[in-house]
């Protein structure tokens, strides 16, 4: 009997590696230091973000703050589209999934926004192959909060031993574990293939 019956994956820097410096290079574009400007707003305002990302701030409410920073230079739908050309594909990760999806539940847990979503990645063909999408923004608890790992044990309906979750971040992965979960920081494909081989997964 195996001892796994799901496998949880995050999204950013998993499957979608992301990279910020192109939206701000935009920015910078606009006018000069007004990214660099952004950025430390951003950093030294962070709960925004969280805020966002656990569903606490409404789209419309964060829109209203970012073009503030921007100093209203751009539009909410430009915004939207230069905010979200941050993510590539992490192929070969991808191509776990179908692999993975023979033997088990597979699911996406992901600390995320509506906006990332709509303009980022859910017109990706990968997101429709997950039993299960679990998005921070949609359930009201970002990793590493209890509620948003027992959202998924809701839907897999087994026991918290029998899944294990891939993450880049520790702390969220740290969290997963404290709810009875197994996991592993992700660092690379090579590093990941070793971890699932080593717990008999792949």
């Amino acid at each position: 009997m195996k001892k796994y019956s799901v496998i949880v994956f995050d999204l950013g820097n998993v499957l979608l590696p992301f990279d910020y410096s192109k939206p701000l290079g935009y920015f910078n574009g606009l006018k000069k230091g007004l990214g660099d400007k952004f950025t430390k707003l951003y950093h030294e305002n962070y709960q925004v973000h969280r805020e966002f990302e656990g569903g606490k701030l409404s789209e419309a409410q964060y829109l209203s703050i970012m073009l503030e920073w921007l100093e209203h230079t751009v539009t909410e739908e430009q915004f939207c589209k230069m905010f979200s050309d941050i993510f590539t594909v992490n192929s070969k990760v991808v191509e776990l999934i179908p692999a993975l999806k023979e033997k088990y539940k597979v699911v996406l847990l992901s600390n995320t926004n509506s906006i990332h979503k709509r303009y980022g990645y859910g017109h990706l063909d990968f997101i429709k192959w997950f039993d299960q999408i679990f998005l921070s923004h949609e359930i009201g608890a970002v990793k590493p909060e209890e509620k948003i790992y027992r959202s998924v044990e809701s839907f897999t309906q087994k026991k918290s031993p029998e899944h294990f979750f891939i993450d880049d971040v520790q702390e969220y992965v740290d969290g997963a574990k404290k709810c009875g979960w197994d996991g592993v920081q992700f660092v690379n494909y090579e590093k990941l293939v070793d971890d699932l081989r080593n717990r008999k997964i792949l």
